[in-house]
């Protein structure tokens, strides 16, 4: 048995192992891309407890779904809004309800009055300081003749000052919805427009699950369409992270059927033009095949997940994977048919073992990315090269023989090609031309901008992102990308930070760089708040001569009433704790502010998050700056901060390439030697005029189409291999060249139709890089006879 057979079918064995897990994988349905997009950002080298308060933020918001039923009269929106729940109801296990009304409402209120005398809101403080004992009788004696005066709690003894009822106005007006009719209600601003019944859904499964994405953005165009159905000018507003991630997933799922079929399709029809036969076509299927199993299979192994979009770049895999195969096949069509097909192999196997490492390298560039998604790309992309490579060379020369194969149509009209393509020289027209290009270039970089806004990578349906900004405004929600995290060595410390931060924000909220700021400190104040503000109640209110004594004269009470009354108050006085109003229903919308205790390198660090209403962007500076000299204050804005990761990274990557250009050229230095330069520079010169080409087109560059530049470096040293291998002087590897670029071209043509901005940036630098590399390769091709002369 030879060695080629030993090969071929120890190759078959382990094709057959990955075909076998890929079954296994796939019939047990173990296999559940991943659609998150944030798996596709940084991760950030930052401190633990600013990394938990960004996750808290998110992961408080990504499971629920928020729907506003409205119409012209609230009766109306009331109707659609029964419509869109009944449909859902079934579904409980699946999508619940959050159910919340005026007895919530009451549960609440009820669960911070033995704390009700600390609850004091800002305006009574600055009352308590400033009014006289008239003052607060007279406001006492309006409460008890005043039908509605705030909410109340039991008995008018128990909130005779109406303080609480003051701080539960101050509560109620951190939102604009309010309970009616055993419903949430927001109406739009003036009041004059429609009232709108406010829906919260709380996924049971993640929402970045494709089975509950497809269970439940039906469900909610049901719903939708029940809703209008029962009044039909009722308007539903939707926003949750599940329909942007379904919305990404179909996306992606038709990019992997346009990207992966066009390519399959312009492969079939190139190989079919040039050989004339199925075989070919089927070998370079099934090299890319095996590629695509393995890569799989082995990335699957590693990390455990594998994330759509690496699917869908992997899809483009095939038009690189090919040129292995490609490469065989071209020399196997012009060989000498004396020449057997594993001679022919051992012949060809230096420039193939090189181009595969060149182009692993190019691949690997993107593993030096600090995004998991990217280094799930780079990963997938070198592991399908190398399966695809080994299938090559161990199938190939068993399949393919000189008899196999036939020129066809456009083998025979692209041989010429190359005989008349202009060569690099020392002409005064080659020299011309040079500069030219050399201007070129520089008037295009001139004109490059960077820009590196995440917010340009959104990929949203248009109608998504206008629900949500609608949604946001209705209900006045905060950003929950830009806030501030207070930490400190306790709870108690944080909250006095917090309420130091308050103090700084307030202004801010009247010159309307804000409309508000959401706290946990708001409802818990800092027990040395709570100390002071019964000190201040205790003096004000309940002594012996105040205005509790002049409210009992007013209304015929004795000495015995005015102590019990205070006595009571002073019952309501409670001390609250964190951990004891988190175990309350007035907890829930909150609890997303408190981070608790938090580990950060061995010490526990407690942490809270300040959220802000009504946030502008051109206030975003006033902001950053609104915590300078508070300990343990911190403004973060995440959308900055990882936009200037991405720059900062675009400009390390760009130093990556240059070093790869290093590496390559030290691995090609010793086959190649004096003519290594001729194998880089074409890669070398497209990449430079492809970045030219971003500048006039007005394209901003961004780390994308820097990361396209590492993998042109892969891509596009193949060529220039393939031409620098011609040591016969036969056109092979310009055969072999325009096949490659041609499929390409096509794979990350298509690459740049993607609707995700990251791939269509990466396509679009692909596809004119690769075009040139194919354009240019031939130029620093060097002629026979000096193909036969001794190497410089």
């Amino acid at each position: 048995m030879t060695v080629q057979r030993r090969l071929a079918l120890a190759w078959a064995f382990v094709v057959c192992l990955l075909v076998g897990y890929n079954a296994w994988l796939w019939l047990d349905q173990r296999i559940a891309p991943d659609t998150d997009i944030l798996a596709l950002l940084p991760l950030e080298k930052r401190d633990p407890v600013l990394e938990q308060s960004f996750t808290h933020m998110v992961d408080s918001a990504q499971q629920r779904v928020v729907a506003l039923v409205g119409a012209s009269e609230w009766s109306t929106a009331g109707q659609a809004a029964d419509a869109y729940r009944a449909v859902l109801a079934p579904h409980a296990g699946l999508i619940a309800f959050d159910a919340m009304g005026d007895d919530t409402q009451a549960g609440w209120l009820a669960s911070l009055q033995p704390h009700a005398t600390l609850l004091v809101g800002a305006a009574q403080q600055r009352q308590l300081r400033e009014e006289p004992a008239r003052f607060w009788a007279d406001a006492a004696l309006a409460r008890l003749y005043n039908a509605f005066s705030g909410p109340k709690l039991g008995a008018f003894r128990d909130d005779p000052f109406g303080l609480f009822a003051g701080w539960a106005q101050e509560r109620a007006g951190e939102t604009p919805v309010r309970p009616r009719d055993g419903r949430l209600f927001v109406a739009e601003e003036g009041g004059e427009g429609r009232e709108y019944v406010l829906l919260t859904y709380t996924l049971k499964q993640s929402a970045f699950s494709l089975g509950a994405q497809d269970a439940v953005v039906p469900l909610l165009e049901q719903a939708r369409a029940a809703a209008r159905g029962a009044a039909p000018d009722a308007e539903v507003i939707t926003a949750g992270v599940v329909l942007h991630a379904a919305a990404a997933g179909r996306q992606a799922s038709r990019e992997i059927h346009t990207i992966g079929v066009g390519s399959l399709v312009g492969i079939v029809l190139l190989t079919w033009l040039t050989f004339r036969s199925l075989r070919p076509i089927g070998l370079t299927l099934l090299a890319i095949g095996v590629g695509f199993l393995g890569a799989l299979s082995v990335c699957w192994l590693l990390f455990g997940q594998i994330h759509l979009l690496t699917l869908v770049f992997g899809a483009s895999l095939i038009g690189v994977a090919q040129d292995y195969g490609i490469y065989f096949l071209c020399h196997r069509l012009r060989a000498d048919p004396g020449l057997d097909s594993p001679a022919l192999l051992r012949r060809l196997l230096p420039g193939l073992g090189l181009t595969l490492l060149a182009a692993v390298i190019g691949y690997l560039g993107l593993a030096l990315t600090p995004f998991p998604g990217l280094r799930h790309m780079a990963v997938f992309s070198a592991l399908g090269l190398v399966f695809a490579w080994l299938t090559v060379v161990c199938w190939f020369p068993g399949l393919i023989s000189s008899s196999t194969l036939k020129a066809g149509w456009l083998a025979q009209r692209y041989r010429g090609l190359v005989r008349n393509w202009p060569r690099l020289t020392r002409t005064p027209a080659a020299i011309a031309l040079v500069l030219a290009l050399a201007v070129v270039a520089a008037g295009g970089w001139s004109q490059l901008t960077t820009n590196d806004d995440i917010r340009s990578l959104q990929s949203s349906p248009p109608a998504l992102i206008q629900d949500q900004i609608k949604l946001g405004k209705l209900l006045d929600a905060p950003s929950p990308v830009q806030y501030f995290l207070v930490r400190g060595d306790s709870g108690e410390q944080v909250l006095q930070r917090e309420e130091a931060l308050k103090r700084r924000l307030d202004p801010l909220i009247a010159q309307g760089h804000i409309a508000g700021y959401q706290a946990l400190s708001n409802w818990v104040p800092s027990a040395r708040a709570q100390a002071e503000r019964l000190a201040l109640v205790e003096d004000k209110l309940l002594r012996a001569d105040g205005p509790l004594a002049l409210l009992a004269s007013e209304i015929d009470e004795d000495r015995q009433w005015v102590a019990d009354s205070a006595a009571h108050l002073r019952a309501q006085a409670r001390p609250m704790l964190v951990d004891d109003f988190m175990r309350t229903p007035a907890a829930e919308p909150w609890r997303h502010l408190w981070l608790g205790g938090i580990d950060d390198r061995g010490r526990t660090v407690h942490a809270s998050i300040v959220a802000l209403r009504g946030l502008q962007y051109a206030s975003l500076p006033v902001l950053a700056i609104a915590a300078d000299g508070l300990d343990g204050v911190q403004w973060v804005d995440k959308v900055g901060g990882i936009s200037a990761v991405l720059g900062s990274y675009r400009a390390t990557m760009g130093w990556v390439v240059l070093g790869a250009y290093a590496v390559v050229f030290a691995v090609l230095f010793p086959r190649y030697r004096g003519r290594t330069w001729r194998v880089l520079a074409p890669t070398a010169v497209a990449s430079v005029l492809a970045v030219a080409l971003l500048g006039f087109s007005g394209q901003h560059l961004q780390l994308f189409h820097v990361l396209a530049l590492m993998l042109l470096l892969g891509v596009g040293v193949d060529y220039g291999i393939f031409m620098q291998e011609d040591t016969e002087g036969d056109d092979a590897p310009w055969l072999a060249v325009g096949l490659s670029a041609a499929s390409t071209i096509l794979s990350f043509g298509l690459l740049a139709l993607s609707g995700t901005p990251a791939l269509r940036a990466f396509g679009l630098t692909m596809l004119a890089g690769a075009a040139l590399v194919w354009l240019l390769a031939p130029c620093f091709a060097i002629t026979k006879e000096a193909n036969h002369a001794p190497p410089h």
